[in-house]
């Protein structure tokens, strides 16, 4: 495909999934707005496709952690082609196809065009389609900083990833793999194939057996599951370990009673970060899943499917926008 050289021109109409009022996907509405303007260390991207995650319906529905003044253009995920950037922008150029995410509020994808911060962004690595790109920054770089920046693993160490069927999960238990780790995993008996697969070293059916009766003295704990799991998992990790949750924060007593550490973190998308991610996906080392594919038009349906009103296949929801 040709690369695109030339920016919009300022003004000019694009479509756009909005929300002028927090509430269900029926609060959505696909409008025609003007296209972004990309201000300092900003670049205007040309989106292609766009990732769909449970942030998105919980900024949809007014549930952010973070204030999100509206109107807004839900969407942070994307894969997409430079075609404009603003002043202070360094090591991206127009016509560069990137991947990444829009901004720290997490909006502005589901769009034709999304400004992007470009400390967000990094090249699209060539293996992948923009598809497969948009599918990932958000899951893979919170996977990546739970292991590594938060757990502090080492090759060798013992992990406990909860949830590793997830999208999340799936790259912690393949990032985990290629750094040496062992890799205890807890999946439905019907996902264990699928788990064992990515490089984990046992799968405990989490219907079936309660891992705490199975598993003593691991290095850290990936939570990727909350509640219940959360609480139990204080009782396999060794004097010292780490438990780290991406979902809820640990209960501070608890870790003072079992003598280790507990933290919750939100992910930070860096160009940093996707760069080593890049890297490994260009080496074959890491494999994204995209589940559900839908046009961008059919954006209020793939939140049908975040909410369990639509059945949707296992792996990441994404909007195509321009084909590849």
């Amino acid at each position: 495909m040709a690369r695109e050289t030339a920016a919009p021109t300022e003004g000019e109409a694009m479509t756009a999934w909005r929300v002028n009022a927090f509430g269900p996907p029926a609060a959505m509405s696909f409008e025609l707005v003007p296209r972004p303007v990309p201000g300092p260390g900003e670049v205007l991207v040309k989106v292609h496709a766009a990732g769909v995650g449970p942030w998105d319906g919980w900024i949809r529905a007014g549930q952010s952690a973070l204030p999100q003044p509206l109107p807004l253009t839900l969407g942070s995920d994307l894969s997409g082609v430079v075609v404009a950037y603003g002043s202070e922008v360094t090591g991206l150029k127009l016509g560069d196809p990137v991947f990444g995410v829009t901004n720290p509020r997490f909006v502005g994808a589901y769009a034709e065009y999304a400004v992007a911060s470009a400390a967000m962004l990094t090249g699209k690595p060539l293996s992948l389609s923009h598809v497969e790109a948009a599918s990932v920054p958000v899951i893979a770089v919170t996977a990546w900083q739970g292991l590594f920046e938060e757990a502090r693993l080492q090759p060798g160490q013992t992990v406990l990833i909860h949830g590793a069927a997830g999208n999340v999960g799936a790259y912690a238990v393949q990032l985990a793999h290629q750094a040496g780790l062992q890799i205890i995993a807890t999946a439905g008996a019907g996902d264990s194939a699928f788990v064992l697969s990515l490089g984990a070293d046992r799968v405990i059916d989490y219907r079936a057996q309660r891992f705490e009766d199975e598993v003593k003295d691991v290095d850290a704990v990936l939570d990727l599951v909350g509640g219940d799991t959360q609480t139990r998992s204080f009782k396999v990790l060794r004097r010292g370990g780490r438990l780290i949750s991406a979902v809820t924060q640990p209960d501070a007593a608890q870790a003072d009673q079992h003598g280790v550490n507990a933290a919750f973190f939100l992910v930070q998308v860096t160009t940093e970060r996707l760069s080593r991610i890049a890297t490994l996906m260009e080496a074959g080392q890491l494999n994204p899943r995209v589940g559900a594919i839908l046009p961008l038009a059919k954006a209020r349906d793939a939140h049908l499917m975040l909410e369990g009103v639509l059945p949707a296949p296992k792996g990441k929801l994404v909007l195509h926008v321009v084909t590849d």
